[in-house]
């Protein structure tokens, strides 16, 4: 047998759910000192920890998207990651706001929308070309 032939050794990595655990207990440890203080109403800290958990959904999602573009370099997956980077975004954006933290709401003076909005347009455009993309 000829050595040096044949696949390359596969790179020893994080097991998903350690991974999905690591990023929730970040974005809990982060997160919640800033947002938790706010949630006076009762059914105001389920809004909240609905908007955690998407935020920690959407970190973990972009960090596999990333992990899988570096492995299979496409421009189909490389554009998939950037949409969940876009979805993390909104996704702050909308815990700030439900946390009640002082934070302008980013609406656009000359057409009256909110940024969240168009960030979100971005992330579906986003979604929708990566799904589009011929590979040739």
């Amino acid at each position: 047998m000829q050595k040096g032939l044949g696949h390359a050794p596969a790179k020893e990595s994080i097991s998903k759910p350690v991974l999905l655990g690591l990023v929730t207990a970040l974005v809990l440890g982060v997160v919640a000192p800033f947002v938790i203080p706010h949630a006076v109403h009762p059914s105001m800290i389920y809004h909240i920890i609905l908007h955690m958990a998407g935020l920690a959904i959407a970190i973990f999602l972009s960090i596999v998207s990333f992990i899988a573009y570096s492995r299979n370099t496409t421009t189909r997956m490389l554009l998939m990651a950037v949409a969940f980077v876009t979805l993390a975004l909104v996704e702050f954006f909308y815990l700030l706001q439900a946390g009640g933290i002082a934070v302008v709401q980013f609406i656009i003076p000359a057409i009256n929308i909110e940024l969240s909005h168009i960030i979100l347009l971005a992330m579906v455009s986003l979604f929708g070309f990566g799904v589009l993309k011929v590979n040739k």
